[in-house]
C-alpha cells in the first residue's frame, strides 16, 4: 500500500532569494562548469550544500558534508528559508520542448512525502541497480545535513488521470522558475485537506515505480535502518520513516524518455571490418546515409535496431532469430529491450567488455545527443557509436513490475526535477 503524506516544507524565502538564482539540476547531472556557475549565482545556491567543492585541508571532521551542514542550518538561523505553517502536498508542472521538436509539452505531478518501504513488500519497484559510491556520498550527507533537498521521481498508474483532475487548476504558483534548458517549473502550494485526503485515499492502492533517484531512494531506505537501530524500535510516524517524492501518471502526455547512446573507445585491435563480420550472423546489415543517419532508427520501433556509426560508414542493425536463443535466460519483458541486446549481445558478447568494465565506464561513455556521439567517432576520440531509440514506458514498467532491472542508463526522462524547489527535514 503506497503512504502519501503532506508535509510543512521548507522553502526558500522569496523575499531574502530570487528562485532562479538557488535552484539547481539533481546532484548527478550538475557538471564542474554547473558547479562554478551556481557558484557565482548566490551565496545561498543549493549546491553549495548538495554538492560542496572539496578544500585541501578537508578531513574527517571538516569536509563537504560538515559544510553542508553548517550552511543548512546558518540559512535556517537566518531565515533563508520559510516553512509552511500548514501541511501540504504540492502540485509541480513543467512545460518544455525537447531538442529537435517544436511541440510544447506539460508533465505534471506533485510533491509530497512516500513513506519508504523494502523492494520485497511489492509497494516500490526499481528498474535500475544501484553502485555503492553514490549511496556512500548521498548517505554522509543525509547524516550531516539530516534533510531531503531533491525529490525522488516517483510514477504511477492511473488511466483515467483522476488525480492529475484533482490537482489541476491550482491557484498562483509559490514557485516559477525557468531553469538552463528552457524549461518552464512551476510550483503550487495544496493545503485543502478535502483535496488531500482524497489524493491519500487515491494513492493507497498504487504501486510505485522508481523512475529517477534510484541512489537517493536507497540510501534514505539504509538511513532508515540507521534510524530504526538507533532508537531500538520501529516508529511508523517518525520523520526518517519518509522520504520527498514526486508522483507522477505513467499515462501523462508529457513523460517523455529520451534515449541514451553508447560511445566505445579504446579497444585493443579494434577493426570495422571485423565488427561487421562478427554481427552479421546476429543481425542483418544495411549500410545508410552516414550524413543523417538518426531518422533510420524510428521506423519500426517494437523490432531491435540500432545505429552502429564507426569512421568509415553508418549501419542499420535489425536483430535475426538467434538474439531471441541468445538471451533465453531473460524474460519475455527483458528480451524486449533494445538496451539488453545493445549490452549483453554487441557490448559483452561481440565487443567482449564485461558488466565490471561497463559499470566501470572504462571503455564506454553516454550521451543524450545523437550528433555529439557521432562527432566523438568522426573526430577519431572513439571507435564506434551505437544509436538506440528510447525505452518505451510501458517496456519499464513490466520489467520494474516483474521485479527485474534493465542495464544501466537504460532511461533518460526528460526534463529533471530541480532541486532546492521544496526541502524536508527529519528532524
Amino acid at each position: 500500500m503506497a503512504t502519501v503524506v503532506p508535509f510543512r516544507a521548507l522553502r526558500y524565502d522569496p523575499a531574502r532569494v530570487v528562485a532562479g538564482d538557488v535552484v539547481t539540476q539533481p546532484y548527478d547531472k550538475i557538471t564542474p562548469e554547473m558547479q562554478e556557475r551556481y557558484y557565482a549565482a548566490s551565496a545561498f545556491n543549493l549546491v553549495r550544500i548538495i554538492l560542496g567543492k572539496a578544500e585541501a585541508a578537508d578531513g574527517d571532521t571538516r569536509n563537504v558534508y560538515s559544510r553542508a551542514a553548517q550552511s543548512f542550518a546558518e540559512w535556517r538561523r537566518a531565515g533563508i528559508f520559510l516553512q509552511d505553517r500548514e501541511p501540504s502536498i504540492y502540485a509541480y508542472a513543467q512545460r518544455f520542448t525537447v531538442l529537435g521538436r517544436q511541440e510544447e509539452l506539460e508533465r505534471t505531478g506533485f510533491i509530497a512525502l512516500g513513506t519508504i518501504e523494502e523492494y520485497s513488500a511489492g509497494v516500490v519497484f526499481r528498474h535500475e541497480q544501484t553502485l555503492s559510491q553514490p549511496k556512500a556520498d548521498r548517505l554522509e550527507l543525509l547524516r550531516a545535513t539530516r534533510a531531503h533537498f531533491g525529490q525522488i521521481f516517483m510514477l504511477y498508474s492511473d488511466p483515467k488521470r483522476e488525480l492529475d483532475l484533482l490537482l489541476s487548476g491550482g491557484g498562483h504558483p509559490e514557485i516559477e522558475v525557468r531553469d538552463e534548458y528552457d524549461v518552464l517549473h512551476r510550483v503550487s502550494r495544496v493545503a485543502d485537506m478535502r483535496k488531500i485526503e482524497l489524493v491519500k485515499a487515491e494513492m493507497r492502492n498504487k504501486k510505485l515505480i522508481i523512475a529517477d533517484g534510484h541512489h537517493r531512494y536507497e540510501t534514505a531506505l539504509n538511513y532508515r535502518n540507521e534510524r530504526r537501530a538507533a532508537a531500538g524500535k520501529r516508529d511508523p510516524n517518525a520523520s526518517y520513516e519518509r522520504v520527498m517524492m514526486t508522483f507522477v501518471n505513467s499515462e501523462d502526455p508529457g513523460l517523455v524518455i529520451l534515449p541514451t547512446h553508447r560511445v566505445v573507445h579504446g579497444l585493443r585491435n579494434f577493426s570495422s571490418a571485423d565488427l561487421v563480420k562478427s554481427i552479421e550472423p546476429l543481425f542483418t546489415v544495411t549500410k545508410i546515409d552516414a550524413a543523417d543517419p538518426v531518422h533510420a532508427l524510428a521506423a519500426d520501433q517494437h523490432e531491435a535496431r540500432f545505429l552502429a556509426i564507426t569512421k568509415e560508414s553508418a549501419l542499420l542493425l535489425r536483430s535475426r532469430p538467434e538474439i531471441s536463443k541468445r538471451l533465453s535466460t531473460f524474460s519475455t519483458a527483458q528480451r524486449g529491450l533494445d538496451v539488453l541486446v545493445l549490452h549483453k549481445i554487441l557490448l559483452e558478447g561481440v565487443l567482449g567488455m564485461t558488466e565490471e568494465s561497463i559499470r566501470n565506464q572504462e571503455n564506454i561513455q553516454y550521451f543524450r545527443d545523437a550528433g555529439e556521439a557521432m562527432a566523438r567517432v568522426r573526430s577519431g576520440e572513439a571507435q564506434i557509436a551505437f544509436l538506440i531509440n528510447p525505452v518505451r514506458i510501458e517496456q519499464m514498467s513490466a520489467v520494474a513490475l516483474a521485479g527485474e532491472v534493465m542495464p544501466q542508463k537504460s532511461t533518460d526522462f526528460y526534463p529533471k526535477f530541480l532541486s532546492g524547489m521544496t526541502f524536508y527535514s527529519v528532524e
